[in-house]
């Protein structure tokens, strides 16, 4: 994947692979130990259903390694996502 800047990822959107909207990105949290991107904070959408997923309160953490694509869309492979919720 590309480098991007975080600036750019404010408000996206969050889809599955498999074309399910998830969210909209409002934050990311880093390592600030080695500067890598650890999760990506989603505020789920209301059709989402975030049962077995991590959260907290209104928050879903997205971890960064199952994103794979990042353009119009962040796009996340779901396998990744439910495994590590």
């Amino acid at each position: 994947m590309s480098k991007t800047f975080c600036r750019t990822l404010a408000r996206k959107r969050v889809m599955s692979n498999d074309g399910m909207l998830i969210g909209t990105i409002k934050n990311v949290m880093v390592d600030l130990d080695t500067g890598q991107v650890v999760d990506l904070i989603v505020k789920p959408d209301d059709t989402f259903r975030t049962e077995g997923y991590r959260t907290d309160g209104d928050k879903m953490f997205v971890p960064f390694e199952a994103v794979k694509d990042i353009k119009d869309y962040i796009v996340v492979d779901r396998y990744l996502l439910k495994r590590s919720g």
